[in-house]
């Protein structure tokens, strides 16, 4: 008895996957649940389970291949069934053929009945009659300009013959746009000593296209500010061991502050917040904030939902759990669809100042940098105050210069002042 091994449901738009590695091989040993076999997605990487115990049989979806949802990857074979594919059947004994064949009679008409006379033969082919023969005049322009009655079309004279004038006509016609020569197939370069070649994986594939489709739809813009961190690494100093202690080992950074200011500024400039479907603008009354993080086979966006309505201590659990869980390429579909807005921080890898890319359909993304101490003009007096540069990218379209400027500002004053973010200012 053997069960089978299905391609599951893959999430929501997500309708084929890439075969990525197969984790055990046929005939091995398997128990109830246990993980089989990877599959690559355009979003994430999903491992799919034994459906009993028993031992692997033949495995029917390569390494590589790609399937549809509800295909066929392999077997479990029950205990004490085979373990390998079934030989093929062995081919019928031939049958007896004789020892020559009887040769071909040649076809031959019935005869006609006795005292009737079958019909003559037809003379030639039936066809269309010919068509009237060019005027003289025109017959010499025609042989003189190597021109086909066929190319001329019917003539104009009597009895539908071709006149000079219709070979005139057909001269001043403007000649047909010669139909573009049809481009080479892009073959791959030779690899040069010292080269190695690795086919790209289907998430970094879909990234690839997914920037690309950023750059080529949308009216992308970006918008550069500030901000002086000193409140926020004050506030962060004073109650982090409290937070952390309160929170059963939470950690308190910077991004639940971001989080926090960016919701609160979405709320008061919703277009930033929106997309484009069509012919119509889609605004939302909540706000589920994408978080950029680095997973083992690229960058991926895991959304926080409803994170207008989060708790500090609830925006830093879910961004900890989505940065473990990207690592180890153990994030679900449904977490990295849906997402309203988006913030990425290159910081963490020490940019100080980047332009980041929309992730469509979204109007809008932060983008984040690395606290860096720089004298700035206080009151009259230059300090040193640790400064963080912010990107704000959006899509023109919607999206007017005010007000993504504005969106800045607002996110700005609650960063440098957070007492506005726990009033909702």
């Amino acid at each position: 008895m053997s069960t089978q091994i299905k391609v599951p449901t893959l999430g929501e738009s997500v309708t084929t996957a890439t075969v990525a590695r197969w984790l055990k091989q046929a005939g091995d040993a398997v128990a109830a649940d246990e993980p089989l076999v990877e599959l690559e997605t355009d979003k994430v990487t999903v491992e799919v389970n034994a459906p009993a115990a028993g031992r692997l049989g033949p495995i029917v979806a390569a390494e590589g291949a790609e399937v549809e949802v509800g295909a066929l990857l392999g077997e479990v074979v029950a205990d004490g069934a085979a373990a390998k594919a079934p030989p093929p059947p062995s081919p019928p004994p031939p049958s007896p053929q004789p020892a020559s064949p009887p040769p071909a009679s040649a076809p031959h008409a019935a005869n006609p009945p006795a005292g009737v006379n079958p019909p003559p033969p037809p003379s030639g082919p039936v066809g269309r009659p010919a068509a009237p023969a060019p005027l003289p005049a025109a017959a010499k322009m025609m042989t003189e300009q190597k021109i086909a009655a066929e190319q001329v079309g019917g003539g104009s004279g009597k009895d539908g013959r071709i006149t000079k004038g219709d070979v005139l006509e057909f001269l001043s016609r403007p000649a047909p746009a010669a139909a573009p020569a049809p481009a080479a197939p892009k073959t791959a370069r030779a690899t040069l000593d010292g080269e190695e070649r690795v086919k790209m994986t289907r998430l970094r594939r879909t990234i690839a296209a997914r920037l690309k489709e950023a750059q080529n739809t949308a009216a992308m813009l970006t918008t550069f500010n500030e901000v002086d961190m000193s409140a926020v690494m004050a506030l962060r100093s004073d109650y982090k061991e409290a937070f952390e202690k309160k929170n059963g080992g939470t950690r308190l950074g910077f991004m639940s502050f971001f989080v926090r200011a960016a919701a609160t500024a979405l709320k008061e400039f919703p277009a930033v917040n929106a997309e484009i479907d069509g012919e119509d603008i889609v605004y939302r009354h909540f706000v589920h904030m994408g978080i950029a993080v680095g997973g083992a086979n690229g960058l991926v966006v895991p959304v926080l939902r409803n994170a207008d309505q989060l708790s500090f201590a609830q925006i830093e659990r879910g961004i900890a759990d989505f940065g473990k869980r990207a690592r180890d390429g153990a994030l679900k579909l449904d977490e990295l669809t849906g997402g309203t807005f988006s913030i990425t921080n290159g910081g963490i890898y020490g940019s100080l100042l980047s332009t980041p890319i929309l992730n469509p359909p979204q109007s809008g993304i932060l983008g984040m940098h690395k606290i860096q101490e720089r004298p700035v003009a206080i009151a009259g007096k230059v300090e040193i105050r640790p400064m963080m540069y912010l990107a704000l990218s959006y899509d023109h379209r919607i999206v007017d210069g005010k007000e993504a400027v504005s969106f800045l500002v607002r996110l700005k004053e609650g960063i440098e002042d957070p007492r506005r973010l726990l009033l909702d200012l």
